[in-house]
């Protein structure tokens, strides 16, 4: 089983989305399944299969939560002393096509769905901005081309 990289915010946020999962959801659920079986035949209650697809996929995801945290290394963003892109990092690059500048810091998969100034450490742009530092060029492949962009500041906060 290979580790989970995280924040700590992005372990708080998977812990709290386990418990709404397990407390609220789950249970929801199963009072859904328990008034949809009392309208009758199961074979065609639409209400129940419904329920009962819900269900599989509040299932799934708990199991998938659970896996992420077990496997989960949770990195101190605050103690990383480093010149160089890194998990965790809140990196500062400039958009050479655009002319803009864009802050992103590099996190974890489920962490980076959360908010659009998060990217995944995995997405084609974290893995070309691993191990950059300041001034250096970043190339990333896309179907359009290549975009290039230009670190301009790395911080650990």
């Amino acid at each position: 089983m290979s580790e989970c990289p995280m924040t700590l915010s992005g372990k708080k946020l998977l812990e709290a989305e386990l418990a709404q999962l397990i407390k609220v959801d789950r249970e929801e659920i199963k009072r859904a399944i328990s008034e949809a079986r009392d309208l009758g035949d199961l074979k065609e209650n639409a209400e129940y299969h419904s329920a009962k697809e819900r269900q599989s996929l509040i299932e799934g995801r708990i199991l998938d939560v659970q896996s992420k945290l077990a496997r989960a290394r949770v990195v101190d963003v605050s103690i990383i002393k480093t010149d160089k892109v890194v998990f965790g990092a809140t990196v500062e690059i400039f958009d050479n096509q655009k002319e803009v500048t864009l802050t992103y810091q590099l996190v974890g998969e489920d962490e980076a769905m959360t908010d659009p100034k998060k990217i995944s450490y995995n997405s084609p742009l974290g893995k070309a901005l691993i191990g950059k530092e300041i001034g250096d060029e970043v190339i990333v492949k896309a179907p359009k081309g290549d975009l290039v962009y230009e670190v301009q500041d790395i911080k650990y906060a």
